[in-house]
């Protein structure tokens, strides 16, 4: 019997997984890390401590509880974090903790710089959009400006795959559609490097060659397999994002199909057969060869969940970390006994900024309703209803921009509690299939080894594999009980927003 693996490092953890060529899971791994956010808007990960140190450990972990022999691995897939950002020397070691996703809002000056010199037309003609925190050339633009003496020094400018992979073969490889997606203007759209556009950001060999997301990367070295406990020469895929990996995983492979990833924030994938130009999304390849997709994300999603258990559920925690129910399910069950709509109760979960929708690095929470009769069950049912206001906000857009028939196709940690789902259906007015496997990116990873290694045809043959487990039907009445709520959502922002910038 031969096996794949695949491994993922998220915001606040990371998840290996080992499947045999049948795509049966056989084990699961996971190492817990944290998110540094050492001042306001900026948000980091210690590329060597948490991305590196995560993977050697899944990967030693699975190997050892399983038995299986390395030489049984066909192939290794990886993903992490998508748009983020660490600049290396020639020995391939960080200068610097690593910038993160768009979560981490630090270069609005670069943004301001980069819509100076290109104009407000040509950012719309190259980027199709306003440049945002997603971008990853803003970063790299940060690093010269405010940190010349790293700038100095970098040898590459990487992101998350791109390092591991650098640190596990030795070559530098970056995944196409990243290439297009996310580091704007620097590639063209064969994966090459832009050279005359590099010119205000770095120099074109300061970057990893794009190609294929299932195309070889390298193998393991000698140096790597005594880390990881692979055997050297195993094939490593040229990997990709975290939320593109999770896409593959639940099967968003054909025109319509959309993934809803409910992780520490919520990101959105839609596979579709011809470009999208919205400006409140992004239209753009995918990493599937011929297809197109829209993507968006939100910062705030289990992050604004564990917001509210460390601070205004801290003795469920205690009692969990004494033995007790899981905090979170505790939370849920307090969240039932309030009724839809919060009881005139809404929540702008924008705790550390936004994404889409309103690409706002500088919009701020707000709660609207208060009043005496109000528990901090209503604050938690009202946010959870918040966040799924913003999932509605952009399947509508998707509709709005002609997309249909939508297959919308729930993933992440916030799949495992049917409260949440059943409120999100209602809410989207849209059935939700909850897939069978809902691991996630490194079960996408490791599907998509296989094809790197030979097991699997390409993606055709993956959608066979990939299989809903069950379905949430929104309840009848309640998208028209939430509609008067979602319009107070709708318009809040926009009445208040001069207000957030002034704080």
């Amino acid at each position: 019997m031969k096996y794949l693996m695949g491994i993922d490092v998220g915001t606040y953890e990371s998840k290996g997984v080992i499947i045999d060529t049948g795509g049966r899971v056989i084990r699961t791994a996971s190492a817990a890390h944290g998110m540094e956010n050492p001042k306001p808007r900026f948000y980091e990960h210690d590329a060597e401590e948490v991305w590196l140190k995560d993977v050697l450990q899944i990967s030693n972990q699975l190997l050892r509880e399983t038995g299986i022999a390395n030489t049984d691995i066909l192939a290794l897939g990886l993903s992490t974090l998508g748009t983020c950002l660490v600049p290396v020397d020639r020995g391939l070691r960080p200068l610097r903790k690593a910038i993160l996703y768009g979560i981490d809002a630090r270069a609005s000056d670069e943004w301001e710089e980069m819509t100076r010199m290109y104009g407000e037309d040509g950012v719309r003609r190259i980027f199709g959009r306003l440049i945002c925190s997603d971008d990853v050339a803003a970063k790299i633009l940060w690093i010269k400006n405010k940190e010349p003496e790293v700038y100095a020094k970098t040898y590459k400018f990487l992101t998350g795959t791109s390092f591991l992979v650098a640190r596990l073969t030795g070559e530098f490889k970056l995944d196409r559609f990243l290439c297009t997606a996310s580091f704007k203007p620097l590639y063209n759209a064969d994966g090459s490097v832009n050279e005359e556009m590099c010119a205000p950001y770095c120099r074109p060999d300061q970057l990893p060659r794009g190609q294929v997301v299932t195309d070889l990367a390298g193998r393991i070295t000698a140096e790597a397999a005594a880390l990881t406990g692979l055997a050297e020469g195993t094939p490593v895929m040229t990997g990709s994002g975290d939320s593109s990996s999770e896409s593959i995983s639940v099967g968003v492979m054909s025109h319509g199909d959309t993934m809803i990833q409910m992780g520490s924030s919520m990101f959105m994938y839609c596979c579709t057969d011809r470009l999208i130009s919205d400006e409140r999304v992004h239209g753009g390849g995918f990493l599937i060869p011929g297809c197109y997709s829209v993507s968006a994300g939100t910062n705030n999603c289990g992050t604004v969940t564990r917001w509210f258990r460390d601070e205004l559920y801290s003795e469920l925690l205690d009692a969990e970390k004494a033995g007790g129910e899981n905090a979170y399910a505790a939370m849920m069950r307090e969240l039932e006994k309030v009724p839809a709509g919060s009881d005139g109760l809404v929540t702008l979960p924008y705790f550390a900024g936004e994404r889409t929708p309103i690409n706002d690095p500088d919009a701020r929470g707000l709660i609207i309703g208060l009043t005496l009769k109000h528990t901090k069950a209503h604050l938690y049912r009202s946010a959870i209803e918040g966040i799924c206001f913003g999932f509605a906000q952009h399947v509508d857009i998707l509709k709005e921009n002609e997309i249909a028939p939508l297959n919308l196709l729930a993933v992440g940690g916030g799949t495992k509690n049917p409260v949440w789902m059943q409120m999100a259906a209602d809410i989207i007015g849209e059935p939700l299939h909850i897939m069978e496997v809902t691991i996630g990116a490194s079960y996408g990873d490791a599907l998509m080894a296989g094809i790197c290694c030979g097991v699997f045809s390409g993606f055709p043959e993956l959608k066979k594999i990939v299989k809903p487990a069950k379905t949430v039907e929104p309840r009848p009445g309640m998208h028209e009980l939430y509609a008067p709520y979602r319009r107070v959502y709708d318009e809040a922002y926009a009445a208040t927003r001069e207000l957030m910038h002034r704080l």
